[in-house]
């Protein structure tokens, strides 16, 4: 089989490149194709010579997404894109408009392993992971169509980034190489439900991004009825290794508490999350549960929200709610997938 060139680092194209008797300067030639041209095919890298370039055919392939269905939010201009994979997967992808320029939300896996149960990631059951080319190739997929440069990534698409591990390290090297995309790292924000032992491993590697961490619960009991995970890595395991995280890094760790109604959103449990959270170098981001047709949650009020929000600053938690955008296109990760699969069947 053949392998996805544009999923190895640039150390790993080095060797590729020896292997084949090139000289050291065409790995930097051919990673400027891949990943900062975001080149489909061979034919498209002209400086090579023709032999090199059927030799590259033989042994690998280039990784894309192919445009699938496209939505465009008439509230705010959100674009949600369901890409199609070589296999005939389906992933999706979201790009926000900012000030500041454009973002976008990537998947790093085909479906999702978690099972948190106010996420439409997980409806349509796990198949893979994706490759770093795969992952990275829904922002040149996006930025070709669109005319755009995006220059602010968050890994809060389908998938837990941390269970795909390996890949999304090349990805995050990639994106961020001086001949690729060339992406700050402080412009990137990976997301985790709480996978304590990558946690550590990432605060060794002390890579600059921002680490959000799915909270969603104050205690055991709520966070494991709503996300599995929590059973092998419970709140207090997860927090120690985030204050950790902090204080090594010096990186502010931001907590997604997404809000149910009669679930997690009352004053004893914003008390209880303050008290949990209080010394540590966190921000926490309040987000109202999104409407997943397949899911019996329900919202909570605003009035509520903005009550959950005061009381946790009260308590001397920074904390900030969430604005939705793409509210009239599903932009939730997760729903465009799991519908079309249903179609299919």
């Amino acid at each position: 089989m053949k392998t996805d060139i544009k999923a190895f680092t640039f150390e790993q194209l080095n060797t590729a490149v020896r292997e084949l008797s090139q000289p050291a300067f065409r790995a930097k030639q051919i990673f400027k194709w891949l990943h900062k041209e975001g080149c489909g095919t061979f034919d498209e890298m002209t400086d090579l010579s023709k032999a090199l370039r059927k030799r590259l055919e033989e042994d690998y392939f280039i990784s894309c997404c192919k445009i699938e269905e496209k939505y465009v939010s008439r509230i705010d201009g959100t674009v949600k894109y369901l890409f199609r994979l070589y296999d005939g997967e389906f992933i999706e992808s979201v790009i926000m408009k900012y000030k500041y320029g454009y973002t976008i939300c990537v998947s790093s896996q085909v479906g999702c392993k978690m099972g948190c149960t106010f996420c439409a990631s997980t409806l349509a059951g796990f198949r893979r992971n994706l490759t770093a080319g795969e992952i990275e190739s829904q922002i040149h997929a996006a930025q070709k169509d669109l005319g755009i440069r995006i220059s602010h990534i968050v890994m809060m698409g389908i998938g837990e980034p941390l269970d795909n591990y390996e890949n999304v390290l090349h990805f995050l090297s990639n994106v961020n190489h001086e001949n690729g995309l060339n992406i700050s790292m402080r412009n990137i924000t990976l997301s985790t439900c709480g996978i304590v032992d990558k946690i550590y491993d990432l605060m060794n590697r002390d890579l600059q991004f921002t680490l959000t961490v799915s909270l969603h619960a104050p205690n055991d009991e709520i966070r494991s009825r709503t996300m599995p995970v929590n059973r092998r890595y419970p709140v207090d395991t997860l927090l120690n290794a985030c204050r950790e995280y902090g204080e090594k890094t010096g990186r502010r760790v931001s907590f997604e508490y997404t809000l149910i109604k009669g679930v997690n959103d009352s004053e004893e449990n914003a008390l209880e999350l303050s008290e949990k959270l209080r010394g540590s170098l966190c921000h926490v981001n309040l987000i109202p549960v999104n409407d997943v047709a397949e899911r019996a949650n329900v919202r909570s009020t605003k009035e509520s929200v903005l009550k959950f929000c005061n009381l946790l600053k009260r308590y001397g938690i920074n904390a900030t709610i969430r604005r939705t955008l793409g509210a009239d296109i599903n932009a939730s990760c997760g729903q465009l997938r799991a519908v079309r699969l249903e179609k299919a069947e």
